[in-house]
């Protein structure tokens, strides 16, 4: 994220703040592209819900749940934004592993073939529905400042400097808040966990 496009988010979050009907559908817009990124990187790290759905799948319902929330939320930084997103985001990753992995989903009757390429992480990702409900709900109840760093950097893709620049912390503070992160959600999950 470059500084003219935090700027620029920043000035229509202060529209949205005072009630310009145009600010929600103008801050996705400029986001849009970012939140793609993100949706991809989402699904990188589920393979059994890429198998079955795309980007902008994810991404189209995300930014619906998104639309409806910013009705109601009024962030005023591109942290807050981007957190509020994130959060819409993994709801609606988890919403698509129920409905092609729950009792009725059309992956509980399919298994990879042989030549179908997925990646390898290590660790071992979680592969059931439960495991990844159980690694969102995780870090859902990580410390505040530990969640802040963990949505930043796992599930925006920002940089530790352009993290540490937008929570107005040093480098070595927010570097120690995510592997402190990472070992709770480790040790939360027995070591099976998404790279």
């Amino acid at each position: 994220m470059d500084g003219g496009h935090t700027t620029a988010l920043g000035k229509w979050l202060q529209r949205l703040e005072a009630g310009c009907p145009e600010a929600q559908a103008a801050i996705i817009e400029h986001t849009c592209e970012r939140l793609r990124y993100t949706a991809k990187g989402m699904l990188r790290m589920s393979p059994k819900v890429r198998r079955w759905a795309e980007t902008d799948d994810l991404l189209q319902d995300a930014l619906v749940r998104l639309h409806r929330s910013l009705a109601q939320v009024k962030p005023t930084t591109a942290r807050e934004f981007y957190g509020l997103a994130a959060t819409q985001l993994r709801r609606q990753l988890i919403d698509l592993a129920r409905k092609h992995y729950g009792p009725n989903g059309v992956g509980t009757r399919h298994q990879l073939c042989e030549n179908e390429h997925v990646e390898t992480m290590k660790p071992k990702p979680p592969e059931s529905l439960d495991d990844w409900t159980e690694f969102h709900e995780q870090v859902n109840r990580l410390p505040r400042e530990l969640y802040e760093v963990f949505h930043l950097l796992y599930y925006q893709g920002v940089t530790q400097a352009e993290a540490a620049k937008m929570m107005n912390i040093g480098l070595a503070t927010l570097k120690r808040r995510w592997q402190e992160a990472r070992l709770m959600l480790c040790e939360a999950m027995q070591g099976n966990m998404p790279s």
